[in-house]
Order: structure tokens, then C-alpha cells, then sequence
């Protein structure tokens, strides 16, 4: 079907025509949905039962104005992920964001947004790192991104005393290849929670196919003092 996004591959086409008036009229009925597709109520029932139970779309009684008596209505909505299968166009108006800040405001500005950003990430994790080992709150970065994170891993060579962390999938990657300074927020915030500075080795806007973010441990950095840097800065002061 046309317009939906690339993760609904596992969805049968009827489903996706399912879908596609639910999302067309907002709300709607098994009734409706099986006159408009010229299907038996019956197999639509059975259709919206899997895209229930998938997530994809959620049910609810809804009892018509002036109703008083007699069952009431039930109603089918698509879920927060089942509009998520329709096209989007969040990366393009993140770096729209981006850029008019900076045009509007000046560098300095964008340089203050990001800082904020830095700050504002260092404070939700600063809790869950307390009393952790340098090793120890690495291990738990992982989930920088996202919770439980598959694709993020820790390098650890003991002998050379080094520790990187490996990111293969980035969930931000559309945006960050457009505008890499945001990548700067991360390294700023890794560096802030480690206590030392970490710059990146190796770049998805490179073309390396990942990102690794080496922890220099001979470049302690106090925490109380650095709020935010662009990461070339960073490298440069190594």
C-alpha cells in the first residue's frame, strides 16, 4: 500500500486497508470498515481482533448523542504505533528547527540549546549512575539512547587501559548526518557523567558504519566546571 511506512511489511494487505480508513476517518465501525471494503463484517471483526492484539489499533464503547438505551457503539482508533506505520516528517522538521535557530538567533544561541540539552541529560541520568564504578556507569550508558539497547555494547582493553562504548544503530541518524553538532550533545554528556573526555574514533557520518566513543582516561574532566562542548573542540584539546 502506498504512503504507509517500511516496517509494515508483516502486515496483510487487507489489514493495511484496514488501517488506512481507520486512519482516513479518525474513528470508525466494524460495519463501516466492511461497507467500505466489501467485505463480510465477520472477517473484518476477525482482522481488527489481530490488529488489537498487535497494537495497532485500540477499541472503545462509544455511546451516540441522545442514546439512551440499547448497547453502545464500539469504535476503533489507530494506537500511538499504528500511526506511526504513516509517513512522517520529524527529521525534516528537526533540522528546519536547527537551522532557523541558528539563522534567527546566531550560533551562540544554538551553542546555548544544545548546552541545555547537555544539562537537562546529565540530570535524569546523574541518579542512576551514583555509587557505580567508572565500568559500571559505561555499562549502564548503553541505554542512552534507548532503554535496553541491543546495538550498543563496551569495549574494554585492559591492557592499553581503554574503554570505548559502540553504538551500531542510531536512532537519530537521519538528523545527525544533516547536522552533526548534535552528536556533540552526546559526547558532552558522556564525558560529563564519566568524568573523563570522550571523543568519537569512529563516525556513521563517515560512512564506518558505526559510532565509537573513546573514553580518555588520561583527560580527567571536571564535571563542576564543563557544561557543554562542540566535539571537534574536544578533540582538539586531546
Amino acid at each position: 500500500m502506498t504512503g504507509m511506512a517500511s516496517n509494515a511489511e508483516n502486515i496483510s494487505d487487507v489489514q493495511q486497508q484496514i488501517l488506512t480508513f481507520i486512519k482516513q476517518q479518525g474513528e470508525t465501525t466494524n460495519a463501516n470498515i466492511a461497507e467500505h471494503l466489501d467485505v463480510s463484517y465477520e472477517a473484518v471483526r476477525q482482522q481488527l481482533r489481530q490488529l488489537v492484539a498487535a497494537q495497532l489499533v485500540v477499541s472503545r464503547k462509544r455511546r451516540d448523542e441522545g442514546q439512551r438505551a440499547g448497547r453502545p457503539t464500539q469504535v476503533y482508533t489507530l494506537s500511538a504505533a499504528g500511526d506511526h506505520l504513516f509517513p512522517k516528517a520529524y527529521d525534516e522538521l528537526a533540522v528546519e528547527l536547527i537551522d532557523t535557530l541558528a539563522a534567527a538567533l546566531g550560533p551562540e544561541a544554538l551553542r546555548q540549546v544544545l548546552a541545555s540539552f547537555t544539562d537537562e541529560n546529565v540530570r535524569q541520568w546523574a541518579h542512576h549512575l551514583q555509587d557505580k564504578s567508572l565500568l559500571e556507569r559505561l555499562e549502564a550508558l548503553k541505554g542512552i539512547y534507548l532503554e535496553n539497547d541491543a546495538y550498543m555494547a563496551v569495549s574494554q582493553d585492559e591492557a592499553r587501559g581503554e574503554l570505548r562504548l559502540v553504538e551500531r544503530n542510531c536512532p537519530f541518524l537521519n538528523v545527525a548526518s544533516r547536522r552533526p553538532a548534535l552528536c556533540s550533545v552526546t559526547v558532552s554528556t558522556l564525558s560529563r557523567l564519566l568524568g573523563y573526555t570522550v571523543t568519537r574514533e569512529k563516525r556513521f557520518q563517515d560512512g564506518d558504519g558505526r559510532c565509537v566513543f573513546r573514553v580518555h582516561l588520561h583527560q580527567p574532566v571536571n564535571a563542576e566546571a564543563f557544561r557543554f562542548a562542540y566535539e571537534e573542540e574536544l578533540s582538539d584539546s586531546g
